[in-house]
């Protein structure tokens, strides 16, 4: 049985320092598309320490456009503060393995995020639409528009927002 493919999109501007953590976690993914906007520290050459194809950012081009870019039938849009948690890509190794992705008729996926806070973590309450076929049209910013029809797969992604 063919198993899905992702690629993981990640849009960076002077993220070196906290890119690596986000980069560990993508281990489910098999492509790592990095559109990097004009950094001037060492954030592309962490991106490239992990594989990932680096893509000069162009002024006027929304972040659909991207996905051309994309070498999978699916992306998984991500911040570089944002990690997945073990449980989320175990759950990314089944749906990919198992042939979930064929069996499971959803037009998406979303994820449940923590977010780290000064008073702790905290739930975000509503799951964001994070995991979208390539030809996927409905994005607000550099995410997809979130799908009240996604279904949400089990695990979190883990939203760093301290230093």
């Amino acid at each position: 049985m063919e198993m899905a493919s992702i690629t993981a999109v990640l849009h960076t501007e002077n993220d070196a320092l906290r890119l690596g953590r986000a980069l560990e976690t993508v281990y489910p993914c098999d492509h790592i598309l990095v559109i990097d906007y004009g950094s001037q520290d060492a954030t592309v050459r962490v991106a490239r320490e992990y594989g990932a194809k680096v893509i000069d950012a162009t002024p006027g081009l929304l972040s659909q456009d991207y996905l051309q870019f994309a070498q999978a039938e699916w992306v998984l849009s991500l911040e570089p503060y944002e990690s997945l948690t073990e449980k989320l890509a175990a759950s990314l190794f089944e749906w990919k393995s198992e042939g979930a992705h064929r069996k499971i008729r959803a037009p998406a996926f979303s994820l449940f995020i923590r977010e780290e806070t000064a008073d702790g973590w905290i739930e975000i309450p509503i799951a964001e639409t994070r995991l979208v076929p390539r030809d996927w049209n409905r994005w607000q910013g550099r995410h997809p528009v979130t799908d009240p029809s996604a279904l949400a797969l089990e695990g979190e992604l883990l939203r760093f927002k301290l230093p």
